[in-house]
This record gives C-alpha cells, sequence and structure tokens, in this order.
C-alpha cells in the first residue's frame, strides 16, 4: 500500500513520518499525475489560498476530483479539511465540495491563539483519547446528513467522514500518536479491495 501526501506547501514530512510509523510507504505528491501510483492521500495543513493557487498552477483539481471519483479515500488536516469542504466561510473560497460540511476559516483566531487539547475520538477500535493540537484552526459549522462525527472538541466537531473522505480540524501528525493515521491506512485498505 502506498500513501500520497500533497507536497505542495505545509508540514507534509510530519504526515510521511506518521504513515512510516504505520508501515505503509509514503509518496511526496508534487505532480498530478503522481497520483495514479498511490491508493490514498493526505492533504495537509498550511495555509489554504497558498495551497489553492500551488493547485491552480500545476492544474491538480481535475486530477484531484479524478481521485477521488476513483473511489480512492482523501485525508484533509486543517488547510487539506477547507479545500475539500462543500462550503468555506470567512471569507469564502473554492473548495473541492467532497466532503457535505461547512467550514470557518481560522475561527479560533490568529497564530498565538493556537492551542492543545485532549478529546475522545471514535475510530474503529472504539472510543480512544486523542491529543489534538489546533493551529489557527478552522471550525466546522454544519455537518451534512451523510456525515460522520469521529471527535469532537467542546461540543463542536473537530474529525468526521463521509464515505472515503477524512477530514480534521486539528493537526494529528504534531503528536506522538498514530491513531488517527492509522484509521485511514485502514480505511485505504479497505478500500482497495471493495468493489
Amino acid at each position: 500500500m502506498r500513501i500520497g501526501v500533497l507536497a505542495l506547501q505545509g508540514d507534509f514530512a510530519l504526515h510521511a513520518r506518521a504513515l512510516e510509523k504505520c508501515g505503509v510507504e509514503a509518496v511526496e505528491v508534487r505532480k498530478p499525475i503522481e497520483l495514479d501510483g498511490v491508493d490514498g492521500l493526505i492533504m495537509p495543513g498550511g495555509e489554504s489560498t497558498t495551497l489553492l493557487k500551488l493547485m491552480d498552477a500545476w492544474d491538480f483539481v481535475p486530477a484531484l476530483e479524478k481521485f477521488h471519483g476513483a473511489g480512492k479515500p482523501i485525508f484533509g488536516t486543517c488547510a487539506g479539511l477547507i479545500i475539500m469542504a462543500r462550503e468555506v466561510e470567512s471569507p469564502r473560497q473554492f473548495s473541492l465540495g467532497l466532503i457535505d460540511v461547512t467550514v470557518e476559516r481560522n475561527a479560533y483566531g490568529r497564530q498565538r491563539e493556537s492551542f492543545e487539547a485532549s478529546g475522545t475520538a471514535r475510530l474503529d477500535t472504539g472510543p480512544i483519547q486523542l491529543e489534538m493540537v489546533f493551529i489557527r484552526a478552522p471550525r466546522i459549522r454544519r455537518v451534512g446528513p451523510g456525515v460522520e462525527v469521529l471527535a469532537e472538541h467542546g461540543g463542536e466537531p473537530v474529525m468526521a467522514r463521509q464515505d472515503r473522505v477524512l477530514v480534521a480540524t486539528f493537526h494529528p501528525e504534531l503528536t506522538d500518536s498514530t491513531a488517527v493515521h492509522r484509521y485511514f491506512c485502514d480505511l485505504v485498505e479497505r478500500s482497495k479491495t471493495a468493489p
């Protein structure tokens, strides 16, 4: 199994390291053609408007839509979530609409308002405690009927899944735990055997 990490901007190297801790080959994806060689994709945090400009320059949008249409799982954290959301607020901007959520950018404040918290996530192995790092994090303001909330903080969803799309407002790659990455790896593994 090979999982790609979009390596245009953001903390892609830490996601790759987390995947390697899970025993999975991580591939840094810098060109759309490289999506053909991976079974799943992580879209890391960073700055969503910058990431969109880079994606546009390399013509990534049609390639990502094709990747999603082929049933390959995608995991977006922070800016990756913003780019995959159905709707984006504060301000409104283009997004891929791959998961039925409305997200508000930088909703917790600026860099100095970044924080760490712990919360319960409901993953395949049952409820587990997760350390969560929020850096200029977005907030999920609306969750569509087909979306499953997997973790909350302060009564708000911070991790969710719709079919083969997984999103988190926090940065799991900045903790020692590989639980979230293992969950995504399992999702990718199951998708390879599904009809």
